[in-house]
């Protein structure tokens, strides 16, 4: 087998290598979905893009509550690739691809009560529902393979080999745009060829990586994967808590953003148009900044399997410092280019006047949030996963809280106020938990 070393000085230079094939992968993503935008949008009726854009955040919302796949892989393969454990390492991504099919095909199962949601909740037309109707029944087959390519890129990440990882992205997202054009603009299939170019490419990305990764544990680790000693009782408990805690703290973290769309709704139609535009900039910084949370998982669980504090402490050091600097160049571009960016998004004037007046908040939450991005990388790789969500549910409580409050005697100046508090929240609830972790060497 392979042994693994690690230099004591975890540079920020090495960090920022690991990051940058993230990078391009996390622009992948987001690229995808401006395709999908602009093809649903050329059809000549709103109602194509109306359908797409209800349907993919349905359906988005749903799949990435299961992004406990992918966080809690990468904590564990990175902890037992600092052991040289490779034959649970094995196990664990077995365990996982089981974990992934059996909640693949209860989603599956629980399609109608989507489609009922979408009819109840969202006050759109008949012909807009049946294709919201239509895109859910394809695109919901996807989820098993979706499910499964987490867990590749949570392996992936986990044994630091994140130029895989960003090629698995980066295939996925190529075919879907690829595919999706293809029925879309060929054969006239709109909505449903959408629907089919992702689920053709979520299957076909899943078997070439399986197959690739089964070859790379051969070659690299010298071992075969077996189905032997996969079911034990406290190997799968590990395995559930994890996850679940996970779990609550995704969905507590989505609620929150969906509570900034809530209380926008609130506010007036203009209101919500301007946040739904504003926060594309958050998630813009969000997608930048998580390429340093992702690489450092897989370092800090090698850390700590090796219980080498140094390399840590380092490692923690060094991304936070890292994570920082290049949000500060991100605020310093959104404040130079913020009004041509508005301006590009919406030609219509009330909301360009009314986002120029929040664009403090945009410039200012990168650098601030740019700490609890890169601790929730930390405890991921730490595993330290009930911290997260008990941080989570702490910060989530205050700020809708402090929203309400803010909101009612400040406007959406008041709400936005309440969303930087509750970064700061996150970034000290997790600061008071990192003594746990470092309890651990």
């Amino acid at each position: 087998m392979i042994s693994q070393n690690y230099p004591a000085n975890i540079s920020k230079k090495r960090i920022f290598l690991l990051s940058v094939p993230i990078f391009f992968a996390n622009l992948a993503i987001p690229f995808t979905g401006i395709i999908d935008t602009g093809l649903m949008g050329n059809l000549g009726e709103a109602k194509f893009l109306a359908a797409t854009s209800i349907a993919t955040s349905v359906m988005t919302m749903i799949i990435w509550s299961f992004g406990f796949l992918r966080m809690g892989t990468v904590g564990i393969v990175a902890q037992l690739f600092g052991k040289s454990d490779y034959r649970e390492i094995s196990r664990t991504l077995l365990r996982n691809f089981f974990l992934a099919l059996v909640i693949g095909v209860f989603i599956i199962l629980l399609k109608p009560i989507t489609v009922n949601f979408t009819e109840h909740f969202f006050s759109i037309s008949t012909e807009t529902q049946e294709l919201v109707n239509t895109y859910i029944s394809i695109r919901v087959l996807s989820v098993p393979a979706e499910l499964i390519i987490y867990i590749l890129v949570g392996f992936y990440l986990g044994i630091q080999k994140t130029n895989i990882s960003s090629l698995l992205v980066i295939t996925m997202s190529t075919l879907n745009i690829i595919l999706s054009s293809f029925f879309v603009l060929s054969f006239d299939l709109n909505v449903f060829g959408v629907a089919l170019g992702t689920l053709i490419a979520s299957y076909i990305t899943a078997i070439i990586f399986c197959l690739f990764t089964y070859n790379f544990i051969v070659k690299k680790f010298q071992i075969t994967p077996t189905f032997q000693k996969l079911i034990i009782p406290s190997k799968l408990m590990k395995l559930f808590t994890i996850n679940f805690d996970i779990f609550i703290r995704t969905l507590l973290l989505t609620f929150s953003f969906l509570w900034v769309t809530y209380m926008g709704s609130k506010l007036g139609e203009d209101y919500l148009a301007v946040n739904t535009i504003l926060m594309q900039f958050v998630i813009l910084a969000a997608f930048f900044l998580d390429a340093y949370a992702f690489s450092t998982e897989g370092i800090i669980g090698f850390t700590i399997g090796k219980r080498n504090k140094k390399s840590f402490l380092a490692s923690v050091y060094n991304s936070i410092q890292l994570s920082f600097f290049t949000a500060l160049i991100i605020s310093l571009f959104y404040l130079i280019f913020f009004k041509q960016i508005i301006n590009i998004i919406t030609d219509v004037e009330i909301l360009r006047f009314i986002s120029y007046k929040h664009a403090i908040w945009i410039i200012i939450i990168p650098p601030i949030a740019s700490l609890c991005y890169q601790l929730d990388g930390i405890f991921i790789g730490a595993s330290q996963t009930r911290d997260m969500r008990n941080g989570m549910m702490f910060s989530v409580a205050c700020f809708i809280i402090i929203s309400i409050y803010s909101t009612k005697y400040f406007g959406n100046h008041g709400l936005w106020f309440s969303l930087l508090l509750f970064m700061m929240l996150r970034s000290l609830t997790l600061r008071h938990f990192l003594n746990n972790i470092l309890k651990r060497f």
